[in-house]
């Protein structure tokens, strides 16, 4: 039997530990920056990536630049950028070894050509969807 869109979600976000969060903004007030907030409160290892914020400390931990420079293993990318970017980040999150488990767009956020290029390479995606909404929403309790 195939897999259900939720049991896809509820798949990936029970198997990740490390997200990187790419668009990861400082202002409180910006979803990517309260989406990170709630992951890591839910017992995520969460690690904002900006290239506008890399060097600084935010949520305990070091902006980076890019997917590339976190230098650690990242199971899943969880993309705050607009559609348009998406292809660029499937690619950056593609040239990790290891794989990252999944990526992950939000809200409004998709690119079904990127999705099936990493679908082709094993990863799960989710588009479109937010997992501070989902978690909750199938009750997921994921605690570190």
């Amino acid at each position: 039997m195939a897999m259900t869109e939720d049991d896809l979600i509820r798949d990936v976000l029970s198997r990740v530990r490390t997200i990187a969060v790419v668009g990861f903004s400082a202002n409180p007030a910006r979803p990517s920056h309260g989406v990170a907030r709630y992951l890591q409160s839910r017992g995520y290892q969460v690690i904002p990536v900006n290239p506008g914020l890399a060097g600084q400390t935010w949520l305990g931990g070091k902006v980076h630049a890019s997917l590339a420079e976190i230098g650690g293993e990242v199971d899943m990318v969880d993309v705050f950028r607009r559609s348009e970017a998406v292809a660029g980040v499937t690619d950056e999150a593609l040239a990790l070894s290891p794989l990252p488990f999944a990526i992950w767009t939000q809200l409004g956020v998709r690119d079904d050509v990127a999705a099936e290029t990493a679908r082709a390479r094993g990863v799960r995606v989710i588009q479109n969807r937010c997992p501070a909404i989902e978690i909750p929403r199938l009750g997921i309790a994921r605690v570190a």
